[in-house]
Formats: structure tokens, C-alpha cells, sequence
């Protein structure tokens, strides 16, 4: 069986070869961020240099914003400011980076005076709603009233509003001691929703003077309009609040900061910056000899660069480079920003166990024994910026030309699998579970059954109930619920939104099987209930794939995400690692040093993280269109 560290990689050099009109030469004395040689600076990056109040770091998942948050945190601190650094992802890792616990009060960090680090628990922060909105009940209030409130309160959508509560507070009032509040946001669809909430809030509180929302009673959800109100105030403050849009040079994350810039000023979040995170340059070695994996990867770096939108070439930009050693511990956080000559590595780690090689099958094993099974729901799971796109759209690709009829579709708010799969296949339906339009949708039938029998008065009411921010996470779950259910007939390749996001989304899967088990618990309805959940729980339907880089940070969080999909009896059916180096046989001295993380990572893998494991090598040229994804996976006689 090959291995993941068999030597192979035949397109690397090709890409070289090939690059379209970038000259190295000319590139690498052009600066990245107007005009300013980044790679020798000796100063700070401007978003430390002029750090305002509130930072907010957001971008595509995978690009390291919660390493650069981290590390802004750290040398802030180490100025001497008070900073406090908080994780609006449920799925952070912010806790292996530092070696503190995460909670949702502020914890110190050991090592860096000044700096505490806090975790808006998703679950915490609903309870804490909860008591909130209770104790705004009038003390007459009766049992079977309370109980009718604790029941509203109870949905995924305010779990959500609970946790945006606990980071409105920070912008309010809360955050009134520190010099510095930092937020490692989510990836950026979900980062998008959470800063959308406060004009959201503030625009239905003004208008909605009467009645309850899924929050329970309005008079209760009145009592936050002031807090809302402030942290309006607050995000769309230049003097306060700073937007630090992190990319890697990569098209892809790239176009996506561009929209998000866009977006953001919408929203009123104006004062923006750019860092390009990652930044790669190749090493001439003896008799001027550059390795053509590293050849390759520089190139597309400086193609993405040249070619970077007009929404970010006109920002104020930092560049980090990338570099050697994995961002855990405070020796590399604080290493990561510092100046040439100054980002001393950090100790040295135990390298990997001998013996740690790591059976890797080929993608197109993967679509062999997929398409055997002839129906079910393939969910692509794992963190943001890791592939996830790419592996399903090569999945459904790969299922098509085995002679299947596939759904592929996706519960991302960034939404990226139409333009990866930039083209049209026979027997391949491409979809989307648009918010949007999944609310509207949610909202006229909603008019059309309930609101069928009511007078017009109630039917302003109910209307004005379901403008409640609320009504998307309700509708996206029903769109979800129509998805699952098709796959008992079809195949189904569901590209799942980046860890955080898809948790919630099983929260409210969760929450609807308890609530419809209760329903029918106990009685005898002749009736045989098979929810969501049960069909997610069902192995011979539901095939989880988890999606990792060989890297820290994504096989921690693709760890995680197995814990808590096990703890829901959701076993995930395989892993995939994605974009290996390994495989390419460089002799780039910085590529060498990674890879070097990269075989620990795969030893943790191989240690009894995965029972199955397949492997897709790091690719010169991104594979997009039907073509190129169908390479990825195509049946062996095809491949040949």
C-alpha cells in the first residue's frame, strides 16, 4: 500500500514552467503592502504600530487569525497594555496555543503580565440569558407562564443571540478596563452573521413595541436595546475599532476578504486593514539551484498577489511571512511577528515516534467505495480553510462518473462550491441552503398555514415575530432537514460550513429530535417518528468525512469535532489530509523544516485519531472546474 511520504509529485516543476507572466526577480522587490519591503522591516505591523481599542481579526478559515490575534495579544501585552483576547469561535483552539483553559470569564496567561484570554461559550451564555429574562418576569408570574418562557428559550436561536449578548457587553460596557479587546472571530460567514446582529436587534426592537420573539417575552428582550445600541456604536467607531482582515496569498481567501471588506463597510465597519498572512519565498540554494516544489509555490503566491482584488490593494496592508515552526506556545506566537533576525524559533520539539508512516489510499478509493453503496448523505466536515470545498465538489465529480445521480450542496454562509466546480455536469444538481431565501421561503409559508386563520391584527403580529434575526437559524434548519431526508434515495455530498458554524447547526438538530421525542414519548400516536438526527446517527446512511491539513491546528480542531460527533453518536467514517508536502520530495530548507510538523501531525493521525485514512498531495495548480476535480478522484482505469 503507498504511504504518505512516498515521493511523488510530477506537477510541481510543470507549474513552474508554466506560470502565467510572474517574474520572481521583479515580484520579490515589489512589496506586497504598497511599496513597504515587509520581509525586512524591523518595526511593528501597523495594526499593532496604531492598535485602536477593539481589533477585530476575521477571514477566510485556515488563513491564521487566531494565531495573529494571539500574537498581537502577546506583544501588546509585552508593551505593557492591558489586553484581553476573546474567542467568538466555538470551535477555537486558542486554549493548545496558549496552555490556559478557555472559560467565559476572563483567565490569565501565564508568561505574558497583563493578558487575559476569554471564551464566549455558546451554552453558557444561553443559560445566563435565560436566568436574564426570567427575572424580568413579574413576581405574580405563574409556573405554567414561566415554563411557556424557559420553552421559547430554549432553540438554537438563542443560543446564538445569548452568545452575540456576551460580545455586545465586551463592545458596551464589560470591556471598559482594558486598554485592548481583541476577538479571534469564526471564519468569515459566521463572523459576517455576528456583526450583522447589532443593526439587526437595534432596527426590530425599534420597531416592535409589543408581543414575544423566540427570545420570550419582548418586555424581557427590551431590556438588551441599550446594549445594542452601544455596540452599533462601537463597531462603527474608527477612532475605537479596527477590522483586520487576514489572508493567505491564495485567490480563493483572497476574493473572499474582498467581500467581506465590502460587506463590512455596509455594515459600517470602515476603518479596515489587510495582512497577508503566509507570505512564501523559496531559498536559492548551491550553484543557484531552487527546489521546484518551492519554485511552484512562490509562484502562486505572487500570482495571487499581483492579481489581488481592488477592495484590498487600496487598504492599508502588513505581510507575515510564513514561517518554519508550528504557532503553539509563547515562544512562537511571539517569534511570529518579530523582525528579521528577531523570530528566533522556538524550542525544539520531539520529532515524530519512528515507525509513525501513515497508510494513505488515494481519493479514488474513496469514490470506489462510495459510489458501492449506491445512495446516502456524504458530510464533508472539518475547519475552515482546509479543503472541504474541493474534497466534496471531487466527490461528487467522482460519484457522477461511476453512473450516480448527486446532490452537491452546501450549508456555508461563504458559499464557495459553484465556483469551484465552475461548470455544468449531466446527473449533477448543484445547490446551496441560501439564508436568505430560506428565511423568505420559511416566512411565506409560515403566512401562508399559521397565519391562514388570524384576524389582521394577528397576522401583524406574527409577521412582526418572524422579522426576528432568529427566523434564519430556524429556516436554515429546515432546509437541512430536506437535504438529509433526500439522501435515503440519492447521493447527497453535503460541503459543511467551517467547524463552529456546523456545531450549531447539530445543536438545532439536536434540540428538534428532544423536542420531538418528548412530543411523542410515552404515548401511543401510531405514529413512527425518524428525525434529522436519527438519520445523521444511521451509518449505513450518513458518511461523515472529516477534512484536515497536516497541520497543528486543523488535526486538533478535526479531533475535537470527532468528540463531539461521537458524543452526538455520530461516528465519522474516514479522514482525508489534504494538501501534503510530503509527498513532493523538497529539498526547500524552510518546506523541509515544516515538513517536519507535518509528520508529527500525521503520527497523531496514524496514532488512533482515524480508522481510515485517505490522502490528496499538495497540488502546483488549485484544481478548479469539472475537469481538474474529476482528476482528483477518477476511477483507476480512467487515471491511467
Amino acid at each position: 500500500m503507498p504511504t504518505l511520504h512516498s515521493p511523488e509529485n510530477p506537477v510541481a516543476e510543470k507549474a513552474w514552467r508554466d506560470r502565467p507572466g510572474v517574474d520572481l526577480r521583479q515580484a520579490r522587490r515589489t512589496s506586497v503592502c504598497h511599496g513597504v519591503t515587509m520581509n525586512t522591516r524591523t518595526d511593528a505591523p501597523g495594526f499593532l504600530s496604531a492598535a485602536t481599542r477593539f481589533l477585530f481579526f476575521t477571514g477566510k478559515g485556515g488563513v491564521g487569525k487566531t494565531s495573529l490575534s494571539a500574537a498581537a495579544a502577546i506583544a501588546l501585552a509585552d508593551a505593557g497594555r492591558r489586553v484581553l483576547l476573546v474567542s467568538t469561535d466555538a470551535a477555537s483552539n486558542l486554549d493548545e496555543m496558549l496552555g490556559v483553559p478557555l472559560r467565559n470569564q476572563p483567565v490569565d496567561v501565564p508568561g505574558v503580565p497583563g493578558l487575559a484570554v476569554l471564551n464566549i461559550d455558546p451554552d453558557a451564555a444561553a443559560e445566563a440569558y435565560r436566568l436574564r429574562v426570567l427575572a424580568q418576569l413579574d413576581a405574580g408570574a405563574s409556573e405554567d407562564e414561566r415554563a411557556t418562557v424557559r420553552e421559547q428559550l430554549s432553540g438554537a436561536c438563542t443560543t446564538e443571540i445569548a452568545a452575540f449578548d456576551e460580545f455586545a457587553a465586551l463592545l458596551a460596557q464589560e470591556g471598559a478596563g482594558w486598554d485592548h479587546v481583541i476577538f479571534d472571530t469564526a471564519p468569515t460567514g459566521h463572523t459576517l452573521r455576528l456583526l450583522s446582529l447589532p443593526k439587526a436587534w437595534s432596527g426590530f426592537l425599534a420597531g416592535n413595541d409589543r408581543g414575544a420573539s423566540c427570545l420570550g417575552p419582548h418586555s424581557g428582550l427590551k431590556m438588551q436595546e441599550a446594549r445594542f445600541n452601544a455596540a452599533l456604536a462601537a463597531l462603527s467607531n474608527e477612532v475605537t475599532t479596527t477590522v483586520v482582515l487576514v489572508t493567505r496569498p491564495d485567490p480563493r481567501p483572497m476574493q473572499e476578504a474582498a467581500r467581506t471588506a465590502d460587506e463590512l463597510r455596509t455594515l459600517g465597519l470602515s476603518n479596515q486593514r489587510l495582512v497577508v498572512n503566509g507570505v512564501f519565498h523559496a531559498t536559492v540554494q548551491k550553484g543557484g539551484q531552487v527546489d521546484p516544489t518551492a519554485r511552484a509555490m512562490e509562484a502562486l503566491g505572487l500570482r495571487a498577489i499581483t492579481q489581488m482584488p481592488e477592495a484590498l490593494a487600496r487598504l492599508p496592508c502588513d505581510e507575515v511571512p510564513l514561517r518554519a515552526f508550528d504557532t503553539v506556545g509563547l515562544p512562537a506566537l511571539r517569534a511570529l511577528l518579530a523582525g528579521p533576525g528577531r523570530e528566533s524559533a522556538p524550542a525544539a520539539v520531539p520529532a515524530a515516534p519512528a515507525g509513525a508512516e501513515l497508510p494513505a489510499e488515494p481519493l479514488s478509493r474513496l469514490a470506489d467505495e462510495l459510489a458501492a453503496l449506491g445512495h446516502g448523505l456524504i458530510m464533508v466536515m472539518g475547519k475552515g480553510g482546509v479543503g472541504k470545498t474541493t474534497i466534496a465538489a471531487a466527490l461528487a465529480v467522482g460519484l457522477v462518473r461511476r453512473g450516480h445521480s448527486v446532490h452537491l450542496t452546501t450549508t456555508d454562509p461563504a458559499a464557495h462550491v459553484a465556483g469551484t466546480l465552475n461548470g455544468s455536469l449531466p446527473n449533477l444538481k448543484v445547490g446551496r441552503i441560501d439564508p436568505k431565501a430560506e428565511t423568505e421561503a420559511y416566512i411565506t409559508k409560515i403566512m401562508a398555514t399559521r397565519g391562514k386563520a388570524l384576524d389582521e391584527q394577528g397576522r401583524a403580529l406574527l409577521l412582526e415575530d418572524l422579522q426576528s434575526p432568529c427566523t434564519e437559524e430556524v429556516a436554515v434548519f429546515h432546509a437541512f432537514s430536506r437535504v438529509v431526508n433526500e439522501a435515503r434515495s440519492a447521493f447527497v455530498v453535503l460541503d459543511t460550513a467551517p467547524t463552529g458554524h456546523s456545531l450549531l447547526l447539530m445543536d438545532a438538530t439536536g434540540a428538534y429530535h428532544r423536542q420531538m421525542m418528548q412530543q411523542y414519548e410515552g404515548g401511543n400516536h401510531g405514529v413512527h417518528i425518524i428525525t434529522p438526527l436519527m438519520r445523521l446517527q444511521d451509518a449505513s446512511t450518513t458518511h461523515v468525512l472529516l477534512v484536515t491539513l497536516p497541520e497543528f491546528t486543523p488535526v486538533s480542531q478535526a479531533a475535537a469535532l470527532q468528540d463531539d460527533l461521537r458524543r452526538a453518536k455520530i461516528e465519522p467514517w474516514a479522514w482525508i489530509i489534504h494538501k501534503s508536502v510530503a509527498a513532493t520530495g523538497t529539498t526547500d530548507p524552510l518546506l523541509q523544516a515544516r515538513l517536519a510538523g507535518e509528520h508529527r501531525q500525521t503520527a497523531r493521525i496514524a496514532g488512533g485519531l482515524a480508522r481510515r485514512t485517505f490522502v490528496l498531495p499538495w497540488l502546483a495548480e488549485p484544481p478548479v472546474g469539472v475537469a481538474a476535480l474529476g482528476a482528483l478522484a477518477a476511477p483507476a482505469a480512467q487515471a491511467a
